[in-house]
Protein backbone atom coordinates (compact mmCIF):
# COMPACT_ATOMS: atom_id res chain seq x y z
CA UNK A 1 0.00 0.00 0.00
CA UNK A 2 1.58 3.38 -0.66
CA UNK A 3 2.25 5.80 2.19
CA UNK A 4 -0.07 8.96 0.67
CA UNK A 5 -3.07 6.23 0.50
CA UNK A 6 -2.20 4.74 4.24
CA UNK A 7 -1.56 8.67 5.40
CA UNK A 8 -4.11 10.50 3.96
CA UNK A 9 -3.66 13.69 5.50
CA UNK A 10 0.06 13.22 6.11
CA UNK A 11 -0.08 13.20 10.33
CA UNK A 12 1.82 10.20 10.45
CA UNK A 13 4.83 11.88 8.13
CA UNK A 14 4.49 14.73 9.92
CA UNK A 15 4.92 13.70 13.49
CA UNK A 16 7.31 11.86 12.66
CA UNK A 17 9.26 15.93 11.53
CA UNK A 18 8.16 17.28 15.17
CA UNK A 19 11.21 17.94 16.90
CA UNK A 20 11.19 16.81 20.63
CA UNK A 21 7.71 15.34 20.13
CA UNK A 22 6.84 12.21 23.45
CA UNK A 23 4.99 9.38 23.03
CA UNK A 24 2.03 10.90 24.53
CA UNK A 25 1.79 13.39 21.84
CA UNK A 26 2.11 10.32 18.90
CA UNK A 27 -0.76 8.27 20.79
CA UNK A 28 -3.33 11.14 19.95
CA UNK A 29 -1.47 11.45 16.15
CA UNK A 30 -2.48 7.73 16.31
CA UNK A 31 -6.18 8.00 17.05
CA UNK A 32 -6.42 10.98 14.85
CA UNK A 33 -4.49 8.96 11.93
CA UNK A 34 -6.93 5.90 12.90
CA UNK A 35 -9.90 7.53 12.49
CA UNK A 36 -9.18 9.58 9.28
CA UNK A 37 -8.50 6.04 7.30
CA UNK A 38 -10.62 5.71 4.45
CA UNK A 39 -13.07 2.93 5.26
CA UNK A 40 -12.18 0.77 2.79
CA UNK A 41 -8.75 0.80 4.29
CA UNK A 42 -7.72 -2.29 6.74
CA UNK A 43 -6.05 -0.15 9.40
CA UNK A 44 -3.25 -3.26 10.73
CA UNK A 45 -2.62 -3.20 6.80
CA UNK A 46 -1.93 0.96 7.28
CA UNK A 47 -0.28 0.57 10.08
CA UNK A 48 2.37 -2.10 8.40
CA UNK A 49 2.31 0.53 5.73
CA UNK A 50 3.69 3.51 7.35
CA UNK A 51 5.75 2.17 9.63
CA UNK A 52 7.70 0.49 6.51
CA UNK A 53 7.66 4.07 4.72
CA UNK A 54 8.81 6.19 8.23
CA UNK A 55 9.38 3.93 11.12
CA UNK A 56 13.75 4.33 9.82
CA UNK A 57 14.43 5.78 13.05
CA UNK A 58 13.97 2.97 15.94
CA UNK A 59 14.38 5.27 18.66
CA UNK A 60 11.48 7.77 17.65
CA UNK A 61 8.14 7.82 19.62
CA UNK A 62 6.05 7.44 16.91
CA UNK A 63 7.78 4.16 15.85
CA UNK A 64 7.33 2.66 18.74
CA UNK A 65 3.50 3.50 19.09
CA UNK A 66 3.26 2.24 15.47
CA UNK A 67 4.87 -0.88 16.42
CA UNK A 68 2.46 -1.36 19.96
CA UNK A 69 -0.74 -0.35 17.82
CA UNK A 70 0.75 -4.09 15.86
CA UNK A 71 0.62 -6.15 18.81
CA UNK A 72 -2.84 -7.64 19.64
CA UNK A 73 -4.81 -6.63 22.55
CA UNK A 74 -4.71 -9.44 25.40
CA UNK A 75 -7.55 -11.70 25.81
CA UNK A 76 -10.20 -9.48 28.18
CA UNK A 77 -10.66 -11.52 31.69
CA UNK A 78 -13.53 -12.30 34.06
CA UNK A 79 -14.04 -9.27 36.48
CA UNK A 80 -14.14 -10.33 40.09
CA UNK A 81 -16.22 -9.88 42.88
CA UNK A 82 -20.39 -10.06 42.54
CA UNK A 83 -20.82 -8.54 39.07
CA UNK A 84 -18.49 -11.24 37.28
CA UNK A 85 -20.40 -14.25 39.24
CA UNK A 86 -23.97 -12.89 38.51
CA UNK A 87 -23.72 -11.43 35.10
CA UNK A 88 -24.03 -7.78 36.36
CA UNK A 89 -27.52 -7.94 37.50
Amino acid sequence: MQPDRADPKGLIREAYRIEGIGIAECRSVLIDWALSLPDDVAQDVALRSVLAAYGADPDHPMTAVLREGLTAAGTPRRRGGRAGRTGGC
